[in-house]
């Protein structure tokens, strides 16, 4: 029998994660209340393990609510991938006949999945599909192998010009840093045409995760060029977020960030970086991320639900010429103004 849970509220919940191999830093404790202080989303779990026994599988999802986008069960907002955590099949079959009912009994508009292996639940619902790249990075090597696979005329050139410039490589958790990187993610994303998340939600991944979260900056002199946020999870090093000041991306200053977060993560016994997805159709992206010798393979996020094509009004407004054109207007907004869109914005969108 199939039952629902409240991980932030169930002492096995950490446990679990620690003892499966699958569990990321998405599953865990701290990434779910992040998402609850920031957006309100109600972390949820199905499994069909006994109240009082050891959690032995589970599926966790945020019910996320919202009168622009309908309520659904998304695994999980803002997250990479989220892998259901699940080895038998006869638990796969009661956990997909649980949420089959209760997308019915709650009429969402949709359930979402976010493995790192192609999964069907199998569900009488309809599904649809999108594929996204991912990168990641074996730490086994020496660190002089790992140098050495970097691409020579890119990568390791990039790496020596940061050096050679004198850009200067810090890294804390602390506010004053975080405040280095939403300068520098809000010029970013108002460069791409896209609003930023909240600070809020970069303050509260700071204060659930601690020493685990890095915020690496580049320095020309004393001048912040560019940042990347990092969360250490188990044995992996997750690269979560990456900006920079446009003017100053010929030094090198990402691939200086990157060089030392795979230096750190080597020093600290770390098996895997995470470089994370990125649309199948980001091809400048796929190959900066390929060209660190990291293995690239496909995600496929999988919606079950009932309408063959979807006439909700997030759904009109995401079309290609429409977000072209949000874009647009993105770009001209005032970058203190694109902060407010945010976070207006990304409580329904997760």
């Amino acid at each position: 029998m199939a039952r629902c849970i409240e991980p932030l509220k169930d002492a096995r919940w950490d446990d679990f994660l620690q003892r499966h191999p699958r569990a990321s830093l998405f599953h865990s404790s701290a990434w779910l209340r992040a998402l609850s202080r920031t957006y309100g989303f109600q972390p949820v779990a199905y499994t069909t393990s006994h109240d009082g026994g050891d959690l032995e599988n589970a599926i966790v999802f945020c019910r996320v609510e919202s009168w622009l986008t309908g309520g659904r069960l998304v695994s999980l907002p803002f997250s990479d991938h989220c892998d259901p955590l699940v080895d038998q099949e006869e638990d796969r079959e009661l956990l997909s006949a649980a949420l089959e009912k209760d997308f019915e009994r709650a009429k969402w508009r949709y359930f979402e999945i976010r493995p790192r292996e192609t999964l069907d639940l199998g569900t009488r619902l309809r599904r649809t599909q999108v594929t996204y790249a991912f990168h990641e990075l074996d730490l086994s090597p020496s660190l002089d192998t790992l140098y050495g696979n970097f691409h020579k005329s890119s990568t390791q050139r990039k790496i020596r010009r940061a050096e050679r410039d004198g850009l200067i490589y810090r890294e804390e958790s602390s506010k004053v840093f975080l405040d280095h990187f939403f300068r520098l993610f809000t010029i970013s994303r108002k460069r791409q045409g896209l609003a930023p998340q909240s600070k809020k939600w970069f303050a509260s991944l700071l204060d659930c995760f601690g020493d685990d979260m890095k915020i690496r900056v580049a320095f020309k002199q004393e001048r912040p060029i560019a940042a990347m946020v990092t969360i250490r999870y188990k044995d992996t090093l997750t690269y979560k977020y990456g900006c920079s000041d446009a003017e100053f991306n010929n030094l090198g200053s990402m691939h200086l960030l990157f060089w030392n977060a795979i230096q750190d993560a080597k020093a600290s016994g770390l098996r895997y970086l995470d470089f994370g997805r990125c649309d199948a159709d980001q091809e400048g992206l796929i190959t900066f991320k390929s060209r660190w010798g990291a293995a690239q393979s496909e995600i496929t996020y999988s919606r079950y639900g009932v309408l063959e094509k979807s006439t909700h009004l997030f759904d009109l407004y995401s079309s290609k010429w429409k977000s072209r054109a949000a874009k647009g207007v993105l770009r001209r907004v005032s970058p203190a103004l694109l902060p407010v869109i945010g976070r207006i914005l990304y409580r329904h969108i997760g």
